[in-house]
């Protein structure tokens, strides 16, 4: 038994073993410990700071399977994302650099878990879990896979597809012009991407300027005619231009169809 853990801890802990179920909510330890509203405050309060539960929102808490052992616990990224979504109500989708990572784009591990969701906005820390929550319209969800991890959480990935077509819409939150561009071209020379999906989802969930260039980039790439006028027929007619890669000055040979500047040498 963990040093410095005393019998109502013990009580809480054997409880919420028997009861199943990660979760533990404000309240529920009122009855079956036989506490009073403020002691209950006190004793989770107390196990959040001591790392021996962790708090997910204002009155949800996670608690381990077991007593954690010669330190603080922390649930999985799964676990933590999961719980506070479905505590909210709402839908998510991981995106972003977790999923650049998961399909291969990017070999870089990273740190914190980024996800499109119809609920929370702005940065949370779940243990030792850094979730970055990009809150958007119910419309821009979709475009979906899941996988389930090792400890059966099931986790709502962006597509394949979905995915590129974020690098290029979301590039400034992700920082992923202008390799998306190269990742694009390498999926559908290796046929793990279709064209017609990658235009479906540029089409819905797509803006002016990533309508612009992915298409700009299927023409060279010799795509389909028949999806290119898809594509331009959602665009409406303009004399404005836009720079093929974002953050470099607006310089280059113009492509009036698509509306682009080809920024990309010099």
């Amino acid at each position: 038994m963990k040093k410095g853990m005393g019998e109502i801890e013990r009580r809480l802990f054997a409880y919420v073993q028997m009861r199943g179920g990660p979760t533990l909510r404000a309240g529920d330890l009122i009855a079956p410990l036989k506490l009073s509203p403020p002691r209950e405050r006190r004793l989770l309060s107390r196990l959040a700071r001591a790392g021996w539960i962790v708090r997910v929102w204002r009155g949800l808490y996670l608690v381990p399977p077991r007593l954690p052992l010669g330190g603080k616990w922390t649930p999985s990224e799964a676990l933590a994302l999961n719980t506070l979504m479905e505590d909210r109500g709402g839908q998510y989708q991981v995106s972003g650099p977790n999923a650049f990572n998961r399909y291969g784009f990017d070999d870089q591990i990273p740190t914190r878990v980024y996800a499109y969701n119809n609920r929370v906005s702005g940065e949370r820390r779940i243990g030792a879990v850094a979730l970055t929550l990009i809150r958007v319209a119910d419309g821009r969800l979709g475009g979906t896979e899941k996988t389930e991890t090792a400890d059966g959480q099931v986790v709502v990935y962006s597509s394949r597809a979905r995915t590129l077509v974020d690098a290029v819409y979301d590039w400034s939150r992700f920082g992923s012009l202008p390799r998306a561009f190269g990742w694009i071209r390498a999926e559908l020379a290796a046929g793990r991407v279709d064209a017609s999906e990658l235009v479906r989802l540029t089409l819905r969930f797509g803006d002016v300027g990533t309508v612009r260039r992915i298409a700009a980039l299927l023409d060279r790439q010799g795509v389909d005619a028949r999806l290119l006028g898809k594509l331009e027929r959602s665009l409406k007619p303009s004399t404005s231009l836009i720079p093929w890669i974002p953050s470099r000055p607006k310089r280059g040979t113009i492509d009036r169809r698509w509306g682009i500047v080809w920024n990309d040498r010099g």
